[in-house]
């Protein structure tokens, strides 16, 4: 049993025990002292009306304190819960929704029920640490029964209290200290895949008197060290389960080139597991009826995401040729008529130039469309600037670049090194900037 014989920094013992229930999807014992909760994932298909149609879930929370849960017997919530209730719940909804990208969930709901069995101070705090390993297992079933491609768990969530008690600064409080204490605070904390601490919420309360900035800031640093101890609990309880926790999302590309899917890989696997189509098990052969780059990219990225459920990346390249009016273009693997004769387009294309003065200027262009469910796509344009020259020039490289002269390279693609190559390319670019945009959507 605990008491309140610890040092003001410690915690008390936490003891947290998964599937704790047999028949929801996760469940989860928490212990902290003598408080204990037993906190319940329930999933179900569907959305609530404002979501419906927009590709995304949603998760939600309730919240209970059972009659035998206080010495004093509580009575049951009615059809209207007390004032308190919906508060607490509404902390927690808020909290795992933060932990959350809901747009990997796909149209069903997350009901986290956290019910305290035994109150001995902080219930609202060891539910939202309790529920969050809930919700992982809860996420990993539907993983393992392949209902869901990626895992929403995008962040950690874990909650302590905190308090002034007789002028120190103490943390995780139990009702005796938390009945006679100065000041009462609340901090629910997340951690990001890089490390990264973020708060979600700080519930700070001047209960007996007004706290200074630098009792602030020492319950703020009691609060970061308990959440990041209650986090390796988390984990410790969850075992393999939880690699759910920040986990890559998958990427599928809507190629099977091999040389395609390792460039990429090498640039976007940092935040992306990449996978070709036939990795994702997908036979597709999108038409590419576009009048531009960009419609052809995105065509090709939505028709897999369709398949696929998860995010996508198609790309549509070409060369540009100025006194061409821009052709091949779109039309670039079949500008001779036939895909893919490399030899046919070239000698076409010095035909077409041949009665024109030099230098031809010209442009590979790349469009990159990045679509993922419930969220508006990613379409980019890249480009890198050269002439087009009239005889062939190194072995490499493919299609137009032999007669491709690049302006950064000062030689042709093909007489360029590969790994100069992809660092100017108009392919290259076009995933920085992608690259860029996913940045400023995480600031």
């Amino acid at each position: 049993m605990d008491t309140v014989d610890r040092a003001p920094d410690e915690l008390r013992m936490v003891r947290i025990l998964p599937d704790y229930t047999e028949m929801a999807a996760g469940s989860a014992l928490i212990c902290c002292g003598r408080t204990r909760v037993i906190c319940t994932a329930s999933v179900q298909e569907g959305v609530p009306g404002f979501l419906r149609g927009k590709g995304k879930g949603w998760l939600t929370a309730e919240y209970a304190m059972l009659p035998g849960s206080t010495p004093q017997r509580k009575a049951r919530d009615s059809v209207k819960k007390d004032g308190r209730g919906v508060e607490i719940q509404r902390l927690i909804g808020r909290s795992l929704r933060a932990a959350c990208d809901l747009t990997r969930l796909g149209e069903r709901t997350i009901y986290i029920d956290c019910d305290v069995i035994q109150a001995d101070g902080g219930t609202r705090t060891a539910s939202i640490t309790g529920a969050f390993v809930a919700l992982c297992i809860a996420v990993d079933k539907l993983m393992q029964q392949g209902a869901l491609v990626d895992s929403p768990i995008i962040r950690q969530v874990a909650a302590v209290s905190a308090g002034v008690v007789d002028d120190v600064c103490t943390l995780d409080l139990e009702y005796a200290q938390d009945s006679r204490a100065q000041v009462d605070m609340n901090i629910v904390m997340t951690r990001d895949a890089q490390g990264r601490l973020g708060f979600v919420e700080v519930q700070g309360t001047g209960e007996g008197r007004c706290y200074t900035r630098d009792e602030l800031d020492a319950l703020l640093a009691l609060g970061e060290k308990g959440c990041l101890e209650l986090m390796q609990a988390q984990r410790d309880a969850l075992g393999e389960r939880a690699a759910v926790i920040c986990k890559k999302p998958v990427l599928a590309l809507a190629s099977n080139n091999f040389g395609k899917l390792r460039e990429l890989k090498a640039m976007l696997g940092e935040r992306f597991d990449v996978r070709s189509m036939r990795e994702m098990g997908v036979e597709l052969d999108v038409e590419e009826t576009g009048e531009t780059f960009e419609e052809n990219a995105l065509l090709k990225a939505n028709a897999l995401m369709a398949t696929v459920h998860c995010a996508t990346l198609a790309d549509d390249s070409g060369l540009c040729v100025d006194q061409l009016g821009g052709r091949p273009g779109v039309h670039s693997a079949r500008y001779c008529g036939v895909h893919g004769d490399d030899e046919a387009n070239n000698r076409l294309l010095l035909k077409e130039l041949s009665d024109k003065p030099a230098p031809h200027r010209a442009h590979y262009g790349a469009a990159v469309a990045l679509c993922r469910p419930g969220r508006a796509p990613i379409v980019v344009y890249g480009r890198c600037e050269g002439e087009i020259l009239g005889e062939y020039r190194g072995e490499g490289g493919f299609g137009y670049d032999p007669l491709f002269l690049s302006d950064d390279l000062g030689v042709t693609f093909a007489e360029a090194d590969p790994e100069a190559k992809n660092g100017v390319s108009h392919r290259a670019r076009a995933i920085r900037m992608v690259l860029e945009a996913l940045e400023a959507e995480r600031d």
